[in-house]
């Protein structure tokens, strides 16, 4: 079994995620900028091998009010590109991760008016460890 690669996808930054190889927990991982489309997926593509991913789990921003904005119109289509790496992609509704991810280092003392990418990581693994949970107890469901 390999990890499961978390995205929290924005203009300028990229944050990632990473599983355990259990895919059972979620673990900040890194930012990257979010330079062009070609370098994205060439990076993406050398981290599959270097981490084993077995798939990805994309934050998709909807609005609060259900429905789509101008950035879940650009996840979509990162995650059309995405899908030339040949890997399962999940989407996963991604309200309000990056306010949590910015309250949590706030308790921890980490400051985040210069440290944008540590949301973005943060956010990336609160997105990825709603998913891996709630995909959990839906298969505990089914049994």
């Amino acid at each position: 079994m390999g990890r499961i690669l978390g995205i929290d996808y924005g203009d300028s930054r990229i944050g990632l995620a990473i599983s355990d190889q259990n895919q059972k927990i979620a673990f900040p991982f890194k930012t990257v900028k979010n330079k062009d489309e070609n370098w994205i997926i060439k990076f993406f593509n050398s981290l599959i091998l270097e981490k084993e991913i077995d798939y990805f789990v994309l934050g998709l921003p909807i609005g609060m009010n259900g429905k789509d904005t101008m950035q879940t119109v650009k996840v979509r289509a990162f995650a059309q590109r995405l899908e030339t790496l040949k890997l399962p992609i999940y989407l996963q509704d991604e309200r309000l991760t990056s306010v949590s991810a910015k309250k949590s280092l706030i308790k921890e003392n980490i400051k985040t008016g210069h440290m944008k990418e540590k949301i973005d990581e943060r956010a990336a693994s609160i997105l990825l460890q709603q998913f891996i949970d709630y995909t959990k107890n839906f298969n505990d469901s089914i049994k």
